[in-house]
């Protein structure tokens, strides 16, 4: 069976997959990044895992991978093929893309940024499958974005197109991790209202999740953390739909997984902010924390020629018209 391989790299861990050209999951497995050993160990982690999913599909399907996608966290050039920085693993301009294909013999091998590659499999096969405009903001311990056009995803002119967790939305307001002051990733992150609750219910180990449950169960001081988190939120996004003019905006992220708790007062701030603009349909992501490796995957069928990467293509996406499901039986390893 013709198949790609599909890596997510995170902070902490490595998701990875084959994809079949259905965007069926026909394997998973995930592994740390060994961050703690140092950039390179992470970067020979990532090759050496690459290099078992080839081997697993040359013994399962008589064929190794025809291509390979990664998804990367920091700043990433999708051209060069370069992860040029990442804080959170210690790279500086490391050649992702031509190391990987170097280990897996050559094959076409695409280097995509995290959340834009996530947003590209939500715009294809998830949320936003029907919108030809869409805005995929993911809620986990920072916050970014993806600006979904015509079924690619816009990375801008330096790889930082779609980075809302930046725009200032309390001037002066607390620091965050890029250096300014009141960005929206300082305010309304899951991590920044795990702080918040924290302090507010003087736990210093109940988190964001802690807090929704919290609201959902009427607790006043809650209720208030939460309210300030969601109307930062919402002035944040208010500022990217007023640029954008999304059709569909997807929230994805552990702050999502709350549900109604967050969504139905978010849509009510959101609403209470616009004037002139046309409101969103507003809607939690779909494919959970599978859509990086599907996005991964995604990424390495268009080196194959089903679509050209980050070019538009010639009407909406042909995709399947639920979530696709992973194989029978799926595994996933440690």
């Amino acid at each position: 069976m013709k198949h790609v391989i599909a890596l997510d790299v995170g902070g902490t861990g490595i998701k990875a997959a084959l994809v079949g050209p259905d965007h069926q999951l026909l394997h998973e497995a995930r592994r740390p990044t060994g961050r703690d050993r140092g950039p390179d160990a992470v970067i020979a982690g990532i090759l050496d895992f690459a290099a078992e999913l080839h081997e697993l599909g040359r013994r399962r399907y008589g064929r190794g991978a025809d291509a390979a996608g990664a998804a990367v966290p920091g700043i990433v050039d999708e051209t060069a093929g370069t992860a040029v920085y990442a804080a959170n693993l210690g790279w500086r301009d490391v050649p992702l893309r031509d190391l990987l294909s170097d280990r897996l013999g050559g094959i076409p091998v695409a280097l995509g940024h995290d959340v834009r590659t996530g947003g590209l499999a939500e715009g294809r096969i998830g949320a936003g499958r029907d919108a030809d405009r869409f805005l995929f903001v993911p809620l986990g311990t920072g916050i970014a974005g993806a600006i979904g056009i015509d079924g690619r995803i816009e990375a801008g002119a330096h790889g930082c197109a779609g980075e809302i967790g930046h725009i200032v939305v309390r001037p002066g307001g607390p620091e965050c991790g890029c250096g300014g002051r009141g960005c929206l990733e300082a305010l309304a992150s899951a991590a920044a209202v795990s702080r918040a609750w924290a302090a507010a219910s003087g736990d210093a180990t109940a988190d964001a999740a802690d807090c929704a449950k919290a609201v959902a169960s009427g607790d006043a001081t809650a209720r208030a953390v939460w309210r300030e988190a969601v109307e930062a939120l919402a002035d944040g996004l208010v500022t990217g739909l007023t640029l954008l003019d999304p059709r569909t905006l997807i929230i994805g992220g552990g702050l999502a997984e709350a549900g109604e708790t967050l969504f139905t007062p978010l849509r009510a701030a959101v609403a209470e902010r616009i004037t002139f603009q046309t409101l969103p349909l507003i809607v939690p992501a779909a494919l959970g924390d599978t859509a990086g490796c599907l996005g991964a995957g995604l990424l390495a069928w268009d080196l194959l020629g089903n679509e050209p990467v980050n070019e538009p293509v010639n009407g909406p996406a042909k995709v399947p018209a639920t979530r696709p499901a992973p194989a029978t039986p799926t595994e996933v390893s440690a």
